[in-house]
């Protein structure tokens, strides 16, 4: 409906013809609702700032000033507005027209357990699973998306099943190859006929989920899917990738309308894209506009030329859309996920030095940024790099010992500051050193976690209190 004008009472009779009187909308006896499921799905611009303003329920304007004055409250200042979206979205519109915020989470501490008690059937199994994703406060947290849940469970079953000695992923990038894995091996098994090449199956839907990410859409069309290679009459099958993690919806007068099933999802096979676009340059060099923001990545030269464009495009992001793509992508340069990928690859990247250089490189950008939730993301992707998550600088000048470390519970960096003599300490006591303010001790962590966190510190000690 965007090249089309319509005037409020117009479009809604558009959809509802069975409504004939539009004074049914302006009697102070009746209220309406409308709900907006989806904000963060609509390609509308809704430019709160710019677009003109409009009062009257019969004066023709284009949907987006349609929707932007109904929000405002200018066209049926009465109604009532119900929108939903995910949170990068949620700040497109205005604070001063929203009343109420609700936010849903998802899965619970219990409920995560529950799922996977009820998911896996080898009770084993399922305690094992638990046991594991808690011992990573990262993997944890993402266990409250019900999709990631998922997509743990199926990679434990099929790998369990396949090997008695099963070593579960230990990040969020092992997790989503593992699962990419199986599902291309699964379209593997299932459609024996098809004569697509593993490239171009998990290619493919890579470029549409960059070009998508990249646009900020999280719906799609047939149009969309064709530009990418990808047959619109196959897609709900096409590929292992696409048979369960795309969802086909109907779309009003768009024809079929295509998604991730998850958000996350579509940020790995995005990520996953860019790597391989790196490392197959000489055969899949993507033809980018070079007018888009993220066209630098393509431009990179080396994968630690990559990894730095890549960390400055998500510090730059302000809604923070790119900061998962971000961790997948880092994590893509371990070892032991180009393994996993290895009949995709080329060539093998020079890993150790990449990896060391992007650990140096991102743990800088943690000590310059001001930003917790920034901090905080860095932190995931030395996680993804398999790093221990703590920032440790030592001034010589005074001798003092700075730990920046994320914080358990409360998930924000908290600075500690430790005096270190030049020689070794016989004994390491905590009280004596620490020169955080007593109140914030025992406010914030007590000295068990403190002492976890202290691993550089009681290294150079010969005991500890």
């Amino acid at each position: 409906m965007t090249e089309k004008k319509f005037s409020l009472v117009g479009l809604i009779q558009h959809f509802f013809p069975e409504i004939k009187d539009h004074r049914v909308f302006t009697c102070s006896k009746n209220r309406s609702m409308f709900i907006f499921d989806g904000l963060d799905e609509c390609r509308l611009p809704l430019d709160f700032n710019s677009h003109p303003e409009c009062c009257d329920v019969t004066k023709p304007a284009s949907v987006d000033v349609l929707l932007t004055n109904l929000i405002r409250g200018n066209l049926l200042p009465s109604a009532l507005l119900w929108i939903t979206t995910r949170p990068a979205a949620a700040n497109r519109i205005p604070c001063k027209c929203v009343d109420q915020v609700t936010e849903i989470k998802g899965f619970n501490d219990p409920q995560k357990e529950e799922y996977f008690r009820k998911r896996i059937s080898d009770e084993n199994l399922a305690s094992k699973t638990i046991t594991h994703l808690k011992s990573s406060r990262s993997l944890y947290i993402m266990c409250h998306i019900p999709v990631f849940c998922w997509i743990s469970a199926t990679v434990v079953e099929r790998t369990s099943e396949e090997s008695e000695s099963l070593e579960m992923p230990r990040t969020l990038t092992q997790w989503y190859t593992h699962f990419l894995i199986i599902q291309t091996n699964m379209k593997r098994d299932k459609f024996t006929d098809r004569k697509e090449r593993d490239e171009d199956v998990i290619f493919n839907p890579g470029k549409l989920a960059f070009q998508q990410l990249e646009k900020g859409n999280l719906i799609f069309y047939e149009d969309d899917l064709k530009e990418c290679g990808i047959d619109v009459t196959e897609a709900s099958v096409y590929s292992g990738v696409c048979t369960q993690i795309f969802r086909e919806e109907p779309g009003l007068y768009q024809g079929k309308v295509f998604c991730f099933v998850h958000l996350s999802i579509q940020e790995f096979l995005a990520a996953l894209y860019v790597f391989l676009s790196l490392n197959n340059r000489q055969i899949n060099m993507p033809d980018q506009p070079q007018t888009s923001q993220l066209s630098a990545l393509f431009r990179a030269a080396t994968l630690n030329d990559l990894h730095k464009t890549a960390v400055e495009l998500a510090l730059q992001s302000k809604n923070g859309h790119l900061d998962l793509f971000l961790r997948f992508l880092l994590g893509l340069s371990l070892q032991s996920n180009q393994n996993l990928l290895k009949h995709l690859l080329l060539k093998s990247s020079n890993q150790s030095d990449s990896s060391e250089q992007t650990v140096q490189y991102v743990k800088q950008k943690i000590r310059d940024q001001s930003s917790s939730e920034r901090r905080i993301n860095l932190f995931y992707c030395l996680n993804e790099l398999n790093h221990h998550a703590v920032v440790d600088v030592i001034d010589k000048s005074s001798g003092t010992l700075y730990v920046d470390t994320l914080l358990p519970g409360e998930w924000k960096t908290q600075r500690f500051e430790f005096k270190m003599p030049e020689e070794q300490l016989d004994e390491f006591d905590l009280q004596k050193y620490i020169k955080t303010p007593e109140k914030d001790q025992t406010e914030l962590l007590s000295p068990d976690d403190i002492l976890q966190k202290l691993v550089p510190v009681v290294t150079t000690s010969t005991s500890a209190q």
